[in-house]
């Protein structure tokens, strides 16, 4: 196994001047029915208002801009099950070179087209990552083209880090972050800025516990990975890499789970409280505290919403 390639605090810096031309900086919002609904005081950092829809749009610029000239003329590939892949898009679209993705055929329609929307290749696998990565190898064989890994890369982690950076900026004194965690990108991310600008911050983590592969593998020590857990909040579907594991094993003080219920709950919440479009994954970081009020009560936390990307003729709290 090659040596890992450990992303710094420097790196972040520099991502985020390099990105900044191609992304928002997002707004915090927040609501006094949920802060007396929680007993917490809550800093929405709404990554739903970014370029693509999503804060993936921030490891994907930083990977696409970073690249030579010679490395971007054969283009970037991925495989995501959606947000990493239509900011992949955008990111080369910015660019002007190609963008292929490979994407499972679950994945929800709203993404598929969100990618061809940008200009990319779509190519649809089964929905196991054996089978992503499997179709994905192919691609790149026919290609050449860079692969951007949509978590386990140095580059997007990086980028992704810029998001608690401005989060840390745009609110004093915050206590705790949270964020949903599928694969680890915006964790890890956010334990490199967190532990190096404000290391009294303490880095929690959210996931369904249908898909809770995260959250044992912190238990257990080691990395223990689902194939293809079944989940409302598909973008949390992925496991942890290598990469992505040195951070969540180092700096998260706990990961904790929340039922498909609780998360359709607070997404709902969200939408019907905040007046913002939030998708599923993005509602497990409140479904979370709900659930768990004596960790977060009388703290002052900042809540990662990490996407707004919804098929809006398919809404889990409505009957198929």
């Amino acid at each position: 196994m090659s040596e890992l390639v450990i992303p710094t605090f420097e790196d972040v810096v520099a991502a985020h001047q390099r990105i900044a031309p191609h992304i928002h900086r997002t707004p915090v919002m927040t609501s006094s029915y949920l802060n007396e609904l929680t007993g917490a005081k809550l800093f929405f950092k709404c990554e739903n208002l970014q370029k693509a829809g999503a804060f993936k749009a921030r490891g994907a610029c930083n990977a696409v801009f970073g690249l030579s000239e010679a490395k971007a003329k054969a283009g970037v590939a991925t495989h995501s099950s959606g947000n990493h892949a239509s900011a992949l898009a955008y990111a080369a679209a910015r660019r002007g070179i190609p963008c292929t993705v490979v994407m499972p055929c679950t994945a929800p329609q709203a993404k598929k087209e969100a990618v061809l929307g940008y200009g990319g290749r779509l190519v649809e696998s089964e929905p196991s990552m054996s089978s992503r990565e499997a179709v994905f190898a192919e691609v790149v064989a026919e290609t050449g083209a860079e692969f951007v890994h949509p978590y386990n890369d140095p580059r997007v982690i990086a980028g992704q880090g810029t998001c608690s950076r401005e989060l840390t900026e745009q609110v004093d004194g915050l206590d705790a972050v949270i964020a949903p965690i599928g694969g680890g990108g915006m964790t890890s991310g956010t334990c490199l800025t967190v532990s190096s600008a404000a290391p009294n911050i303490a880095i929690y983590a959210a996931e369904p516990k249908n898909a809770d592969d995260a959250y044992r593998s912190l238990k257990a020590g080691h990395i223990i990975a689902d194939d293809a857990p079944q989940t409302v909040a598909d973008g949390l579907k992925v496991p942890l890499k290598e990469l992505t594991w040195h951070f969540v094993s180092r700096f998260v003080t706990d990961i904790l789970t929340a039922s498909e219920a609780e998360i359709i709950a607070a997404m709902k919440l969200t939408w019907q409280r905040m007046k913002i479009v939030i998708e599923p994954s993005s509602a497990v970081p409140l479904a979370v505290i709900l659930k768990n009020p004596d960790v977060f009560a009388r703290r002052r936390v900042g809540i990662i919403i990490t996407g707004g990307n919804v098929d809006l003729d398919k809404l889990p709290w409505t009957k198929s």
